[in-house]
């Protein structure tokens, strides 16, 4: 691999990879240098995934192929030795694809079979302009694997679309960044939604008070009608008048529109304490979410503050990097598979070795014991773990007194939190 593009060697464990290679060689039937195609004219059929530029075939590989066809392609052409992780997988694999041999046939084909969607709506392009318009509407949309692979090898795809293809795949990877960008974004609306809330409970509590202050008003004014009028009767017709109002029930009736307008009132009160109470309870948990986001959003500022540096840079005298997890071992259980790159890379910032299982929803639960007795403490994200998983590695923690972290949420973000706590010894389920 050229270091210009992005890509070190390095030694792999067992069978080196030139011997690898070399055998692949020696197996493979036409086994030859790549050419690139020259300029950008027609073609009479697509590209070959080896006849790419150089260049190329590291997003190709990255994007078109995921883990699961590689470690495939590796098993059946013999060029993968045991326990190779996925970045060295991806490496060697990028390397066995820039020259015609066994592998770089099955990725090909591999390719062809899982994209065959788009490749058959991409051969309705007849020129470049159309192949490059093809090509942004799908990266518009979000299909891009199988667009890219599609596009990259068209017949009538030119030098500059090939180019146009290649930046806009490596300004995607740069997306990643953009999650910390949502974060804050949400946590801002979270912000303006709360101020609004507490402007909403402030507005309500003072026109609940002056609506009780109006009520209480009218009524000391009526009861002060009430007490001048029976005052008149009185002086008047003392007698006559009490024993009139008795007779024909004029008492009991103004004493039932009392109690209809106090039991309306006290309705009306009760509403507006209910909605207090839901609007105070709304308040609270925006608080707790907002609190949340913050700390998701402080831990991703520590992990990342040597971004612009290259990956694993960072010094031991790093302030973001909590030195109690350097060279320790992380279990993650459960979370979400496409974003366990992402988990990997924050482990790696903090020097953190990260294993991973996936919950119980694919892999055997009955690996989960050794993975969790290798491990120095536990990460689970609970919305993406079943419950046996769950229940077993609690137990097992709270057995052996390892440190358990367990997150809401498998976002990158909590992740980043997750790790922030574990660092600072605060964890549901603490080690002795």
């Amino acid at each position: 691999m050229c270091e210009r593009h992005g890509f070190l060697p390095f030694p792999l464990k067992g069978e080196g990879l030139g011997e690898r290679m070399g055998s692949i060689a020696a197996q493979s039937p036409a086994l030859s240098p790549a050419l690139p195609p020259q300029g950008g004219g027609r073609r009479a059929t697509r590209l070959k995934l080896w006849e790419l530029e150089e260049k190329h075939h590291c997003p190709v590989v990255g994007t078109c192929l995921n883990l699961d066809d590689l470690s495939k392609i590796a098993r059946q052409s013999g060029f993968a030795g045991r326990g190779i992780d996925p970045y060295r997988l991806h490496v060697e694999a990028v390397s066995l694809s820039c020259t015609r041999n066994g592998a770089a046939e099955a990725m090909h084909k591999r390719m062809d079979r899982k994209h065959a969607l788009l490749l058959t709506r991409f051969d309705q392009a007849r020129s470049d302009a159309e192949v490059r318009a093809m090509w942004r509407r799908h990266l518009d949309r979000g299909e891009v694997a199988g667009a890219m692979w599609a596009a990259i090898t068209h017949k009538h795809a030119s030098s500059e679309t090939r180019q146009v293809i290649y930046e806009d795949i490596h300004m995607l990877s740069h997306q990643v960044g953009a999650g910390q960008a949502a974060d804050l974004r949400r946590l801002a609306f979270l912000e303006r939604e709360h101020a609004e809330l507490q402007r909403q409970a402030r507005r309500d509590g003072e026109r609940q008070a002056r609506e009780l202050a109006d009520k209480a008003a009218r009524i000391h004014w009526l009861e002060g009608e009430v007490a001048e009028n029976l005052k008149r009767a009185e002086a008047a017709y003392p007698l006559r008048a009490r024993l009139e109002v008795l007779e024909n029930g004029t008492a009991m009736i103004e004493m039932g529109r009392r109690l209809q307008a106090f039991e309306a009132a006290a309705v009306r009160l009760h509403e507006s304490a209910a909605r207090a109470a839901a609007l105070e309870e709304d308040n609270r948990r925006l608080s707790e979410e907002r609190d949340a986001a913050r700390a998701e959003r402080d831990a991703l500022e520590r992990l990342w503050l040597g971004e612009a540096g290259q990956p694993g840079a960072c010094s031991a005298e790093c302030a973001a990097c909590p030195q109690p997890l350097r060279g320790r071992c992380v279990l993650c259980v459960g979370g979400r598979t496409p974003l366990l790159p992402q988990y990997r890379q924050l482990a790696e910032r903090l020097g953190v070795r990260l294993i991973h299982h996936d919950g119980g929803r694919e892999e055997a639960l009955s690996r989960l014991p050794d993975l969790l007795a290798s491990s120095d403490a536990v990460i689970c994200p609970t919305d993406c773990v079943s419950h046996p998983a769950y229940y077993q590695l609690k137990r097992h923690c709270k057995q052996a007194g390892k440190p358990c972290v367990l997150v809401k949420s498998s976002g990158v973000g909590s992740f980043a939190a997750a790790l922030t706590r574990l660092a600072e010894g605060r964890a549901e389920i603490q080690g002795e």
